[in-house]
C-alpha cells in the first residue's frame, strides 16, 4: 500500500537545523547525483518562505530544500525565470529549475516552457495548452518528462523516460474538489496499466498562516526504493510541476 510522509515528521523538519545526507557510494550505472536517491523511498520537498514577497505581493524566485525520512538535506533547488513573467504570468510563468547537491554541484535541471491556460485548467483541454517539463540528470541528458494529459476536471500526468516511452501515471484530484483546513490533497503514482498505485506526491498541510498568506508549500513524495533512478528524478520534476499548477499564487492573491 502507497504510504506518505508522517505529518509529525512535516513539523519537527520546520525546526530541524539543516544537515546533509552523507553521499552514498552509487554503482558504476547511476547518474552522478543521484546517488543519494538508491537509498530512498520517500523525500520531503519543502518551499524555502520569502518575506519580502509575503510583505509586498512581490513574486520572487521559488526556493526549495529536499530533504530524506531522516530530515537530512539531499537538495537544494531554485528556479530561474524572467522577472515580468513572474509577475506577469503568475503560475503559467517558463522557468528553469537548478537542483544541486551539498557541493553546489548542479546534478538535475528541469526545464518548463510558458503554455497558455485556457480559462482555467478545466477548460484547458487542448494539447497546445498542456503543461510539461522536462528533467535532466545530469544536466544535458534527458532522465524523463512530465506531460499533463486531458482528464475531464481531474488532474492528470503521465511520466516517460528518456526514450518517450510512458513508465506511471499521476491521477489528483477534480479541480473542482474542495479541501478542508489539516487536509492533505495527494496526487497519486500510478504504473502504466493503471492497476497499482506505488506512491504519492502529497502537498501536505503546514500551519494555518501559512496557507493563508504565503505560497510556501511542503510535499511528501514517496515511491519505491528499487524504482529506476531516472523516474524518482523525474517524479520530482513532477512535485514542481505540480506546485506551480495548483498552488503557486501571484501578487497579493494570497487565499487558493
Amino acid at each position: 500500500m502507497a504510504g506518505r510522509v508522517n505529518p509529525a515528521f512535516m513539523q519537527q523538519q520546520q525546526q530541524q537545523p539543516e544537515n546533509w545526507m552523507p553521499k552514498p557510494s552509487g554503482g558504476s550505472d547511476c547518474p552522478p547525483g543521484l546517488e543519494y536517491l538508491t537509498q530512498l523511498d520517500q523525500v520531503l520537498v519543502k518551499q524555502k518562505k520569502e518575506f519580502f514577497e509575503m510583505v509586498t505581493g512581490w513574486e520572487t524566485k521559488n526556493k526549495y530544500v529536499v530533504r530524506n525520512s531522516m530530515g537530512q538535506q539531499i537538495y537544494y533547488a531554485k528556479e530561474h525565470s524572467d522577472n515580468c513573467q513572474r509577475q506577469c504570468c503568475g503560475n503559467q510563468r517558463a522557468f528553469e529549475m537548478t537542483v544541486e547537491d551539498n557541493t553546489g554541484q548542479e546534478v538535475i535541471h528541469i526545464s518548463r516552457p510558458y503554455k497558455c491556460m485556457c480559462y482555467g485548467q478545466c477548460f484547458s483541454c487542448s494539447k497546445c495548452c498542456f503543461d510539461t517539463v522536462t528533467v535532466e540528470a545530469p544536466p544535458g541528458r534527458v532522465a524523463g518528462k512530465v506531460k499533463q494529459i486531458y482528464g475531464c476536471c481531474e488532474a492528470k500526468y503521465k511520466i516517460e523516460d528518456k526514450d518517450g516511452d510512458t513508465v506511471l501515471y499521476i491521477d489528483g484530484p477534480s479541480y473542482c474538489k474542495c479541501y478542508c483546513p489539516g487536509d492533505d490533497i495527494p496526487f497519486k503514482l500510478v504504473t502504466k496499466d493503471r492497476e497499482h498505485e506505488i506512491g504519492r506526491v502529497s502537498k501536505q498541510w503546514s500551519n494555518l498562516l501559512q496557507e493563508y498568506f504565503t505560497d510556501a508549500d511542503n510535499f511528501g513524495i514517496t515511491f519505491p526504493k528499487d524504482l529506476h533512478l531516472d523516474a524518482k528524478a523525474t517524479i520530482i520534476g513532477a512535485c514542481f510541476l505540480i506546485d506551480f499548477m495548483f498552488f503557486e499564487r501571484s501578487g497579493n492573491n494570497r487565499r487558493r
